[in-house]
């Protein structure tokens, strides 16, 4: 045989051995694992995971397609309360050390929150409401000479500067609860509404705000008009309705917001997903929605699918899931994660939200504190903190599946979701692919995750969860 021929046949016989080894090349993955026995609580397991090609796929497989892209994430996390502020500011350096960087570091078993928000003012989760231009019954201050971030200075402030010191990119979103009380009808915290010869003032107050932050190292990323505008029985509150916070936007804030250079976004609405037309109302004014970045939503009422019904009338904005307290029986044998992991991490995202906040960050063993006359006494906070003791709870491990691997930049892909085994997939700016997956279902779940090809064989017990990277 010719020396060439054979020459030829030598590499073609090397081509397809690389071809069969290259399709037989195994993809590792991990699995960081919570079970409703508590046996497994946000756990990296030791067993190795594999893609592997060929086989015959599970009769419910997950197939994960990078190809289709939707949404950024821009982070997961909690509200940063007043409350919980606190409590973290009164446990000794050490402890609140150690807990800070377990919530905000990456590395190790820290779970890498990357997305605060703080209450502008007082939330009903501080010991008692305030503003930061509270004056004696009578008097007013349309100059906002008084003004001053006064109460935050002794908890909020100083536990944001150390939060910061671990992860200085982290977004912090500010909403307010209430105008100053001389601001509004009623002169009390609770309900009311604005006056609209103040409409003016209040723009400029929460500059004031965004500046005075600013000036204490702690930028404000974005701030919602108003907490839960068509609830005024919070202690505090406001009653803000569609037209009006429109009309504010458009009037005051936008306006004063590009007069002092301000680039902090403005989310409007932030509240339940049973009212997408109080959005889509405000948006549909071009003069308003020039100024808005965004809609901001809760899960108190409604369907977490409204958030798609907004992005759908209006998909050159932002969506956002600003808030949801989510709560478990105090010393419970198990641990309940399907609801929100079904409706906020997978099920916002799949809506189009470029966050999940959940509420709130810590609260000690009793709820407390909270407002009278309106406060939440039921809130239980993501850590119980009891002095210098803490205690995990459902919302942080449910936060965890998500902050530690998602990393802001990342992007939401294609993945098929199914009734028993809700998903959802990102992709991690360094190219890595995170797969979320609850089994909801009342049994056991055999089922396979394909990727590009590639099969892994994968189980979770009833009630689990499993974030699988690769």
């Amino acid at each position: 045989m010719n020396k060439h021929v054979i020459s030829f046949l030598s590499a073609a016989a090397l081509m397809c051995t690389a071809t069969i080894a290259s399709a037989q090349k195994t993809t590792a993955a991990s699995l960081w694992l919570t079970k409703a026995d508590r046996s497994a609580l946000f756990a990296k397991q030791k067993e190795a995971l594999e893609f592997k090609a060929g086989g015959k796929p599970n009769d419910v497989t997950i197939t994960v397609d990078d190809k289709q892209t939707y949404q950024p994430i821009d982070g997961f996390g909690f509200a940063l309360t007043g409350g919980s502020a606190m409590h973290i500011i009164r446990m000794s350096a050490d402890s609140r050390v150690a807990l800070l960087k377990n919530l905000f570091a990456v590395n190790d078993n820290n779970i890498g929150v990357s997305y605060l928000r703080l209450s502008i003012g007082a939330s009903d989760l501080n010991e008692k409401a305030f503003s930061y231009d509270d004056m004696p019954a009578g008097q007013t201050d349309p100059t906002l000479k008084h003004f001053d971030l006064g109460p935050d200075k002794h908890d909020v402030i100083p536990v944001m500067k150390q939060i910061l010191a671990i992860n200085p990119s982290i977004k912090i979103l500010g909403s307010p609860w209430s105008p100053p009380a001389w601001m509004k009808t009623n002169n009390d915290t609770r309900g009311g509404r604005l006056k609209p010869e103040y409409w003016g003032t209040y723009a400029k107050y929460l500059v004031k705000y965004i500046q005075g932050m600013k000036a204490q190292g702690i930028n404000i990323d974005a701030i919602t008009v108003q907490n839960e505008p068509l609830h005024p029985g919070n202690n505090p509150s406001l009653l803000l309705v569609a037209a009006d916070e429109g009309a504010f936007i458009k009037n005051n804030l936008g306006p004063a917001f590009k007069a002092a250079g301000i680039k902090t976004k403005i989310i409007l609405y932030d509240h339940n997903c049973d009212r997408p037309d109080y959005p889509i109302s405000i948006l549909n004014d071009k003069a308003a929605a020039k100024y808005i970045d965004g809609s901001g939503f809760h899960l108190y009422g409604g369907d977490i699918s409204a958030l798609s019904t907004v992005h759908n009338a209006h998909p050159e904005k932002n969506v956002y899931f600003t808030e949801q307290m989510v709560v478990e029986p105090e010393n419970e044998s198990t641990i309940d994660m399907r609801w929100p992991l079904k409706n906020l991490i997978i099920g916002a995202t799949r809506n189009w939200s470029r966050n999940v906040l959940e509420w709130n960050l810590a609260a000690d063993q009793d709820y407390k504190p909270y407002t009278d006359r309106g406060g939440c006494p039921s809130c239980q906070g993501a850590v119980t903190i009891n002095k210098n003791e803490v205690k995990k709870n459902v919302a942080y491990y449910t936060i965890a599946h998500a902050s530690k691997f998602v990393r802001p930049g990342s992007v939401r892909i294609a993945s098929n979701n199914l009734d028993k085994l809700p998903n959802v997939a990102f992709k991690t700016p360094d190219g890595k692919k995170v797969l979320i997956v609850a089994n909801t279902s009342e049994a056991a779940q055999d089922f396979d995750i394909s990727y590009a090809g590639k099969m892994l064989a994968a189980h979770l017990d009833k009630g689990s969860v499993g974030t699988y990277t690769w």
